[in-house]
């Protein structure tokens, strides 16, 4: 009984470990957030396996059937959309039930978007925090404001249409002198990273359509 958490592309499709291929290969199911996604990945590497969805609104039910499938002998491979699965979806219920059931958990490590924006970054990465997606409504604000004295370098993610709001609570909270790089399309052909101030950053988003998925790396308190 094994469970493999299996990184995948966060973009570029070349980005796939021989490792992570050799699983993809070997398993007898395969788990992911989204099958016609999960396609595209497999389909370049003529990889035909059993797919089975499991995303955020997928519920007990499906943990349940993965754990029964593992029991019966089955290997499985989880994996994301996108990056290392556990980072932004839901693989920790299933690692954890695996777990409780005496499962062994491998793990095949890849990309990780937020790792990947940290390196090119050019702050400090030798400490910082990791905030997934901060809140959209309730605790926003409250977070955004306990970055004022946070000295390690802070990364999240953020979607186009909130970015400027973010972006100007940052300035608020925060001060627009405060180092700032934001990450675009990251390994994909139209990949940017956006460096400056707080405040020179959100002035250049507001003369243009965000568009893309956005990694924001912090800066922490004094960095210069």
């Amino acid at each position: 009984m094994i469970l493999y958490i299996v990184a995948t592309p966060i973009g570029n499709l070349a980005d796939i470990t021989l490792r992570a291929l050799d699983t993809l290969r070997k398993v007898d199911i395969i788990a992911c957030e989204d099958t016609r996604h999960s396609q595209i990945l497999l389909k370049k590497y003529e990889i035909e396996k059993k797919l089975l969805s499991y995303h955020a609104h997928s519920g007990q039910s499906k943990v349940e059937k993965l754990i029964a499938a593992l029991k019966d002998g089955q290997e499985v491979a989880l994996i994301s959309d996108a990056g290392t699965p556990g980072i932004s979806d839901p693989a920790y219920s299933l690692i954890k039930a695996a777990l409780n059931e005496g499962i062994k958990i491998e793990p095949i490590p890849g990309p990780s978007a937020f790792l990947t924006a940290i390196v090119a970054s050019g702050l400090p990465m030798n400490q910082f925090t990791y905030l997934g997606f901060i809140p959209t409504k309730k605790g926003r604000q409250t977070l955004l404001k306990s970055l004022a004295e946070e000295k390690r370098t802070v990364v999240f993610y953020e979607s186009p249409h909130r970015i400027q709001k973010t972006l100007s609570q940052l300035e608020e909270f925060t001060g627009g002198e405060r180092r700032i790089v934001i990450g675009r399309e990251l390994t994909k052909i139209h990949e940017e990273f956006i460096r400056g101030t707080v405040t020179e950053v959100k002035e250049g988003f507001a003369e243009r359509k965000p568009k893309g998925e956005f990694v924001v790396v912090l800066g922490g308190k004094g960095v210069v």
